[in-house]
């Protein structure tokens, strides 16, 4: 972990175990000098300190590039959500009750991977604090993730992105990797602002139809039968295939590091714009801007739900909190490009060097 230590962080590493009820857990507090650490909890069985770590330092990187009060933190339950979804809560619980020192002063929980309202209600009675996580339900003054801040943010990027290229809104066309809370949304926002959504993926694979898909069919499709494949019209594909179309956007949502070197020098969109964390390495960032594909990373894209969070800190509604999604993420993800295209660097370190001057500041 030594490795990865410089002069931002990580300030706090925090591995939490309660084998009586299997939780296994660690929290990040990677840098605090804009405010208490923000960032979400994930729950998977592969999650380890070196993801965590990365993941709460784009955290700082995100927060200071979205100009909010926040730090960067990032936490991480090591437990198979999918195969035992009746015991997340119990763990949430606990997680909120270990961190009752921690949370809210120095660390603001949220939803990530396998945690939505539920998972955040429970944890902020665990914790005995509602200041300690956003991303809670209505019922007790939340504005959860479900309502689609970062689907809408990541849409208003693309917006962005394509205007930086010049290439039309009308009919451009989208891939998405993942089609859970961010790709979801992603689906109904970049639909609704007359974009082409051609091919979506899930863990059973892709479905492809080079004239759209519609939002509607395919969110009922996938309540009814569990995935999009089984949409109509549309060609199935493999899970890695969805990386690999001739389309103006591609938008990985769900998984890290789902772009590596297996793949990299196949991608043929314009445009990489990382919906989700993480999905690849600056290593391979660099490889697909060295063809000239435009990518735009995670913590510029993807900070609608921080975004989203700081409103619910504040007491806002949901419509002032879209609002301030759309103003934040547009100005931002501008700021980014033309600083990378004036200094003839990515967007990636123009984008660092805009949330590092914050940041020192």
């Amino acid at each position: 972990m030594q490795n990865f230590a410089d002069d931002l962080g990580p300030e706090k590493i925090i591995e939490i175990h309660n084998p009586k009820i299997g939780l296994k857990a660690v929290l990040i507090i990677d840098n605090t000098a804009r405010g208490p650490a923000k960032g979400g909890i994930r729950m998977t069985p592969s999650v380890d300190v070196e993801e965590v770590f990365r993941l709460a330092r784009t955290m700082t990187f995100k927060n200071a590039l979205a100009d909010l009060p926040f730090g960067g933190g990032k936490a991480g339950i090591i437990f198979d959500a999918k195969t035992h979804p009746e015991k997340k809560k119990e763990l949430m619980k606990e997680f909120g009750r270990q961190l009752k020192l921690i949370c809210p002063k120095l660390y603001i929980a949220g939803p990530d991977v396998n945690t939505g309202e539920e998972e955040m209600r429970a944890f902020a009675e665990g914790n005995g604090s509602m200041k300690s996580c956003t991303g809670k339900p209505k019922d007790i003054g939340g504005l959860p993730h479900e309502l689609g801040s970062t689907g809408f943010g990541v849409s208003h990027a693309t917006l962005v992105a394509l205007d930086h290229l010049k290439i039309a809104h009308k009919d451009a066309t989208v891939a998405i990797e993942g089609f859970g809370n961010v790709g979801t949304f992603a689906v109904k926002f970049l639909t609704q602002f007359g974009l082409k959504v051609v091919a979506v993926s899930d863990s059973k694979g892709v479905i492809y139809n080079k004239d759209g898909l519609d939002y509607e069919t395919l969110m009922k499709v996938k309540n009814e039968t569990g995935s999009v494949v089984n949409y109509k019209p549309g060609e199935v594909l493999s899970s890695k295939d969805i990386f690999e179309l001739p389309v103006d956007v591609l938008m990985p949502a769900a998984l890290p590091d789902v772009i590596n070197q297996h793949n990299v020098d196949n991608v043929k969109a314009k445009i990489v714009l990382e919906a989700g964390n993480i999905p690849m390495t600056v290593d391979m960032e660099n490889r697909l801007m060295s063809r000239g594909i435009l990518v735009v990373p995670d913590f510029v894209a993807n900070a609608g739900g921080v975004i989203s969070s700081f409103a619910e800190y504040r007491g806002y509604d949901q419509n002032k909190m879209f609002q301030l999604v759309e103003k934040k993420i547009v100005k931002n993800t501008k700021l980014a490009l033309k600083r990378s295209k004036k200094d003839k660097i990515s967007t990636r370190e123009a984008a660092m060097k805009i949330a590092k001057e914050r940041l020192e500041k």
